[in-house]
């Protein structure tokens, strides 16, 4: 064994060891990584970070950033409210929140994916009469499953077609691990569903992270072809069960209605008072094609230009304050359009879209809003920025929301510009609350973000552009549209992931420019498979599935990869087989909560230990090898 070989094997055992210790992120672990080799020699400085260049690093990112687009613009939402069952019982339920989740990880990020569903199986466990990691665990499981069945489905995938193209092949195509991987899934789903859930250990989860705001009150307006005009408040009602919203009044003609009928029906036009949390909001607004009043309606600015006709000695008082708020929001507009913008000529029309965020924000005592409302204020006109709701400990408001007073302790949803939202809070005196995903459903954005994702992988499936250009192009075409906002795609992308990628993608290169793939691939045959094919590539897949259960499964494919080639080549054989291989071992980490992100997610809410994911996970690698090891010979002949 040559120096070079011995220095590439002990940088990647302490590698190695320290994914395993924890105590440092993957991404830090990857970059110390790479600058070891880079001192040691093993990797040229000038080739230190071409790694940020690799077609597997670029498709990644532009993965992420589509996925968002489908998460922000209420697209999964949809598809999860037509898919799932609402009154099925446990086997009929948990196949179609694992089925859904294995679908939509093999077109989006899994990682979002479980984010997206991971509220459905909290409502469904108690409905269920199941604990929330009983139904959780079967989720983080079946979306992992769900990402070995396309290029796009899992970064390892990726990483694997990149290591086949840069060993002289093609990059693998969009479905080429469809044959091995949807068999694995919908097999891995089907024990899971009828079997294995019950091996997954009945904790108590422990407290939320975040924070509880309690229910917000809002106004929803029905516009024309909405769902739910023609249904009583009663159907809406028992629709809106799971979302944890409630109808509390009805306002039709201008005239308000406490506590209506359930009987009633809703008209086009109808304003309905509902009651609900963020998250319950946006999916009612999504379940019935309802809008919320005050986002864009015209109402509060023509109500504040009644206002200012009438109160012309309260405007004076407050002109000091508002114009310098006028002034922030304007940016450095002239006197002149700062007077038109009081008279209700706002600049919202110059603003980009993707300005506009949602934003908590907590009234303090002493604020200068207490006994004032949004008309009062006229926070459209003169801010450019609207009220959505308010939340309020205590009794419920009786009033419309434009025409509320508000009170010291109350918690507004508002809209509007970031740098405005952020004056508005610093001059009235609020608090804005943590962030945390705020988003409004958009029936145009979603089917835009969802035919862009479409567009991308028909470019790659048909061959048209490689999967790096076509997911590029459809990134760009996301920022055009603004289905992701320009401002919220550098965001989108987990950087640490690809840190981790584009540093490890070297050191691999490393491992084969100096040999050590092909010293480590013998040792492997001549040891342990003794020179036989099959049992080689049962090696590779156990011990790519065992790396994945305890380092980063993208790391884990990046080390495996040359390791696979160089087994292929001393034996001879298809080097495909062997890639295939990796890619459904870093793909199955079942054993540990700290094998994929997914299974992270999850230690908290369903209450887990480290070491109750074995007692699920342990059988369902079982049968992923004893499934996929003939496939992958069937499929992928040596």
């Amino acid at each position: 064994m040559t120096l070079p070989q011995m220095m590439i094997f002990g940088i990647l055992a302490l590698t190695m060891g320290l994914f395993l210790w924890g105590r440092l992120r993957h991404d830090v672990v990857a970059l110390a990584a790479l600058m070891a080799c880079v001192v040691t020699g093993l990797v040229p400085a000038a080739d230190a970070f071409a790694g940020f260049g690799h077609p597997a690093v670029i498709t990644v990112a532009c993965v992420l950033v589509l996925s968002y687009g489908l998460q922000q613009s209420g697209a999964v939402d949809r598809l999860a409210r037509n898919i799932l069952p609402r009154n099925a019982g446990r086997v009929a339920t948990l196949g179609a929140l694992m089925g859904l989740g294995a679908l939509l990880s093999g077109f989006m990020n899994n990682v979002g994916a479980m984010a997206l569903l991971m509220p459905i199986a909290m409502q469904v466990s108690g409905r269920l009469d199941l604990t929330p990691g009983q139904v959780l665990m079967p989720l983080a499981f079946g979306t992992i499953l769900g990402g070995m069945t396309t290029l796009v489905g899992t970064p390892p995938n990726l990483i694997v077609s990149g290591f086949r193209a840069d060993a002289g092949l093609e990059h693998f195509g969009m479905f080429d691990f469809a044959p091995v991987g949807v068999s694995v899934a919908v097999l891995g789903v089907i024990f899971v569903v009828f079997l294995g859930w019950r091996l997954v250990p009945a904790r108590k989860a422990s407290s939320a992270e975040g924070f509880e705001t309690g229910a917000y009150l809002t106004e929803v307006r029905v516009p024309a072809r909405a769902k739910a005009i023609g249904m009583t408040l009663r159907q809406i009602e028992t629709d809106m069960a799971g979302a944890d919203a409630q109808i509390v009044g009805l306002i039709r003609n201008e005239v308000k209605m406490i506590a209506p009928h359930g009987g009633r029906r809703v008209r086009e036009g109808d304003i309905l008072m509902l009651e609900a949390d963020v998250e319950g909001l946006a999916e009612a607004l999504s379940a019935f094609g309802i809008k919320l009043e005050e986002q864009g309606s015209s109402s509060d600015r023509a109500d504040a230009d009644d206002k200012a006709q009438t109160a012309k000695a309260q405007d004076a008082a407050d002109r000091g304050k508002d114009a310098k708020a006028a002034k922030s929001a304007g940016k450095g507009k002239d006197s002149k359009t700062d007077t038109a913008e009081e008279d209700g000529d706002d600049d919202e029309s110059g603003r980009r879209e993707d300005d506009i965020l949602l934003r908590e924000l907590a009234v303090l005592p002493g604020s200068s809003l207490v006994g004032r409302s949004a008309s009062d204020m006229h926070l459209r006109s003169r801010y450019g920025l609207n009220l959505l709701a308010v939340a309020r400990e205590g009794r419920r408001p009786r009033a419309r929301l434009r025409t509320l007073k508000l009170k010291s302790g109350d918690l507004l949803l508002m809209q509007g510009p970031a740098d405005v939202l952020a004056d508005f809070a610093n001059e009235t005196g609020c608090v804005p609350l943590g962030d945390r995903d705020l988003r409004i459903p958009d029936a145009r954005m979603a089917v835009l973000s969802t035919a862009i994702m479409g567009g991308a992988i028909a470019l790659v499936t048909f061959g048209v552009l490689p999967a790096a250009a076509a997911f590029a192009l459809g990134v760009l075409v996301s920022m055009v549209v603004r289905t992701v906002p320009p401002r919220e795609v550098y965001t989108a992308i987990d950087w640490p992931v690809i840190v981790l990628l584009a540093a490890l993608i070297p050191v691999a290169g490393a491992m084969e420019q100096t040999g050590a793939a092909d010293v480590l691939a013998r040792v492997l045959v001549d040891t342990v498979a003794q020179g036989n094919a099959i049992a080689a590539l049962a090696v590779i897949l156990v011990v790519t599935m065992f790396l994945s259960d305890v380092m980063n499964n993208a790391a884990t494919a990046a080390v495996m990869c040359p390791i696979a080639l160089g087994i292929a080549a001393t034996l001879g054989v298809n080097p495909d087989s062997f890639l295939m291989a990796v890619a459904i071992g870093a793909s199955c980490a079942f054993l540990t909560p700290i094998g994929h992100q997914n299974n992270t997610l999850i230690l908290g809410p369903g209450g887990f230990r480290f070491g109750d994911y074995w007692r699920l996970g342990l059988p369902l690698e079982a049968l992923v090898v004893a499934v996929s090891l003939p496939l992958l010979l069937i499929v992928w002949p040596l």
